[in-house]
């Protein structure tokens, strides 16, 4: 017992000595009043916690505030990490920060039942902190190392893009103090970081002065979480709505475990009772400062679209869009931020979501818009345009023109991710019904010029009212919600809207014959083909004027690019419909069509016009207009968004054919796409099957003939590629085995055929045929050379709860 008492009073002098220490060093520290107190020891650089309700939940999101400029290696300026619900828990002298698991809860009243299954599943301690100081039941903690930490994983993401290993040198590394704040409801801490490591990749070198030493800049956020006043709402897989989702182990057997709930912002009416009412607190997002004229108007524009679809559930000014204060951090919780953001190349945007992870409800919104995005559109519209600059070197009005109109709408498209909603790209067989498909630019043929005028929609559309509705309808106490939104559903299957999203779109595999990316038209085979011919007459029109005067001509080979790729993503459209299928997101009880098979004239209609990409007449570059493209001026070099060849400097007339084909024949012998050909012969032999696929294949294509020298020489180029990608589809593992069947099949029946030829190109395939018979399992894809980057703006990966 003495010993006890001994010790005790060690432990208690010993603290108190430390308690006197910290409180002498700490009257030179610079001290942050908010939802934690903290002081910065401004000679060490470190910053000390102060915590005085442990067990207490709160909200911690790290950030990216500096980034890295690189598309590729994606390591942007306000990029978000996870939010993360934290605790703090006292153990003996240090403090522990915990992070519950919440996917797994027992939501009821019975104390034991929750921690049942509290205790069946793992739970994650972030950090331990030593105990500095302990008095009147609070504790001060050193959280420099915490923060100090390459908490984003800069370092796990040079090396997984292979641009070397890198480590964190604190020595180099410091806090921000001017984007380290505290406020009421949460405090911001700003570490500079920086990497050092032996650079092995052109994309972190590209970037950097000095690529073996990577400084960014890592933000970190303690929040404050909300009040337990916000109501869930279900998730309806109809809706458009994000969903987040929890195993609740207090359920009933007779239900399901799993709950779904979708993402939103918190909105009420301030008179439930009128017609029109203000919100209690409005949607208000922020424009970044930084955003240069014309492009601000144009997003701000843009961005007040969404109010159309509040004031039709009855708000009056629910969301604005305003400029963001010059002392404002953008990556602050308390403001849902437009972020204008630098990179070396073009680069996907995207919207982005901080949620409270216990109930969806989004806190703030925020939204990256790659800068360089907008000089894609203008280069496609000065592509278009029928001699821009014959008369005046400024003439750059009608090309900017374009490009801000799509900018307004990618502006409402961003925005409507951090609302909550997902993309729905079926909207375009449904008069541009939703801002969140990918708009292509809509253009037609007028007297023989291309007509501008309807390139993209304004305002917001039919289906975006939908998902505002049911995610943001402010419903009365007494009534029934379930009902309520069943009818809204109800209401927009019956004007035949549909919602098709990302998971049926991508164009590899995929087989909904509606929902496609960047993409015009209800039939959107028909729309292929007017591409074509728009595609034909510009080709025609293109001309030195459509570059500046003073400019090279690798300038305008350059220009050349999207307008030669013009069709690829009416391409893949089109691909979708052979052995393709029509279905819904279909709950019992709403009376949607489930499946069906696209019908075999429609299927026909789409392998014609997709075999038009692989013609020769089609797709060979006009002779006349080959001398506009001398090998490239000095200074002018290519770069990843010039065509690709094989002949040196020249210009190669036959690999831009050759890389065209070869997009059509990945997108239309795609394994998966193959084996569902098998299918639906099976199920009714009037379908389409893969038999008839290969036989108009090899007729369109290696059985053609030119009589002009050039465009048989573009054939033989295009012919090739046929070839390689039947082969790849006979030595195919991931398939039915009747798919290498047929492949083997057509591959021999081509050998016979090539036989009664004496050409010396014939003789060159049936080589090749022979070495493939004799080890199909070693077959490896000759790559054709690879097409330039070209998507039109939009989003690729966003961040929000329920989705990666």
């Amino acid at each position: 017992m003495k010993i006890r008492n001994i010790l005790a009073m060690f432990f208690c002098v010993g603290l108190s000595i430390g308690n006197a220490q910290f409180l002498e060093k700490s009257k030179d520290f610079s001290k942050f009043s908010g939802l934690f107190n903290f002081y910065h020891d401004d000679q060490n650089d470190k910053i000390y916690l102060e915590v005085e309700d442990l067990e207490n939940d709160f909200l911690y999101v790290y950030s990216l505030s500096n980034g890295i400029g690189s598309n590729d290696i994606g390591l942007d300026r306000g990029q978000l990490g996870n939010e993360q619900v934290v605790f703090f828990r006292k153990a003996g002298g240090k403090l522990l920060l915990i992070q519950p698991n919440l996917k797994f809860r027992a939501l009821t009243d019975n104390a034991l039942e929750r921690k049942s299954v509290e205790q069946a599943f793992a739970k994650s301690v972030l950090f331990g902190f030593k105990i500095e100081e302990e008095r009147n039941g609070k504790y001060i903690i050193d959280i420099t190392d915490f923060l100090m930490q390459d908490t984003h994983g800069v370092a796990s993401r040079l090396k997984k893009s292979e641009q070397g290993t890198y480590s964190l040198d604190q020595s180099k590394s410091a806090f921000d103090l001017e984007r380290t704040k505290a406020f009421p409801k949460n405090v911001e801490f700003d570490v500079t970081l920086t990497f050092k490591g032996e650079a092995t990749g052109d994309y972190i070198r590209s970037v950097t002065p000095n690529a073996n030493l990577v400084t960014v800049a890592q933000h970190h956020s303690f929040i404050e979480l909300p009040d337990d006043k916000y109501k869930k709402r279900v998730f309806d897989t109809r809706s458009g709505s994000y969903p987040t989702s929890y195993y609740d182990y207090s359920t009933p057997v007779q239900e399901s475990l799993i709950k779904r709930f979708i993402t939103r912002h918190r909105l009420e009416r301030k008179d439930p009772t009128a017609t029109s009412s203000e919100a209690v607190e409005p949607i208000i997002y922020y424009l970044d400062n930084g955003t240069p004229e014309p492009i601000r108007s144009a997003l701000l524009d843009g961005g007040r679209w969404w109010n159309q679809a509040f004031e039709a559930i009855g708000y009056k000014n629910a969301f604005q869009l305003i400029m963001l204060p010059d002392d404002v951090d953008p990556l602050d919780v308390r403001y849902n931020v437009i972020q204008w953001v630098h990179r070396s190349t073009r680069g996907w945007s995207y919207g982005a979501s901080i949620t409270d992870p216990r109930t969806g409800e989004i806190i703030k919104g925020h939204v990256s818009l790659g800068s360089l995005r907008i000089r894609q559109d203008f280069l496609i519209a000065q592509a278009l345009m029928n001699k821009p600059f014959a008369k005046s070197d400024d003439n750059y009005q009608p090309m900017l023109d374009l490009a801000l109109a799509r900018i307004r709408q990618l502006s409402a498209h961003e925005i409507g991710h951090t609302l909550g909603f997902a993309h729905n790209y079926a909207a375009s067989t449904n008069d541009r019904a939703s801002v969140m498909d990918y708009p292509h630019p809509q253009l037609s043929l007028k007297n023989g010029e291309i007509d501008f005028s309807n390139a993209y929609a304004t305002g917001i559309g039919e289906w975006d009212k939908v998902t505002v509705a049911y995610s943001y309808t402010d419903f009365p106490e007494d009534a029934n919600e379930k009902e309520g939104l069943n009818k809204i559903m109800d209401n927009a299957i019956q004007k035949g809207l549909r919602y098709i999203t990302d998971q049926d779109a991508r164009p590899k595999g995929s087989a909904h014959v509606l929902a496609h990316l960047w993409d015009n038209g209800q039939n959107v085979t028909k729309e292929l083909e007017d591409m074509l011919k728009l595609r034909t007459s510009a080709i025609d029109n293109f001309s030195i004027d459509n570059i500046r005067t003073g400019e090279p001509n690798s300038v305008l080979e350059d220009v050349f690019v999207p307008l030669y790729f013009f069709h690829r993503y009416q391409t893949e459209a089109v691909a979708k419909v052979v052995g393709g299928m029509e279905y819904n997101y279909v709950v019992k009880g709403d009376g949607q069509p489930t499946v069906a098979i696209v019908d075999r004239k429609a299927q026909q209609e789409a392998l014609s016009a997709l075999l038009k990409t692989l013609d020769a007449q089609w797709m060979a570059i006009p002779k006349e207009k080959l001398n506009l493209f001398p090998p490239r001026a000095f200074g002018y070099g290519k770069t990843r968004e010039s065509l690709k060849g094989k002949t040196g400097v020249a210009f190669d007339a036959l690999s831009a054919p050759e890389t065209a084909a070869d997009m059509t024949l990945e997108l239309l012998l795609h394994p998966e796409r193959a084996s569902r050909l098998i299918q639906q012969k099976a199920l009714d032999p009037d379908n389409v099957g893969l038999f008839d696929v290969l036989d108009a294949l090899i007729n369109s294509t290696i059985n053609k003939q030119h009589k002009d020298r050039y465009f048989t020489e573009v054939q033989q180029s295009i012919n090739f590629r046929v070839l390689y990608q039947i082969m790849n589809l006979a030595a195919q593992d991931k398939v039915h085995p009747q798919v290498n069947a047929i492949a083997h099949q057509k591959l021999k029946a081509l050998k016979n055929g090539l036989m009664e030829k004496s050409d010396v190109y014939a003789q060159e395939m049936i080589r090749r045929i022979n070495d493939f018979n004799k080890a199909p399992r070693k077959f490896k894809l000759i790559d054709a050379p690879k097409i330039p980057d070209g998507s039109p703006i939009g989003m690729d990966c966003f961040k929000t709860v329920g989705s990666d």
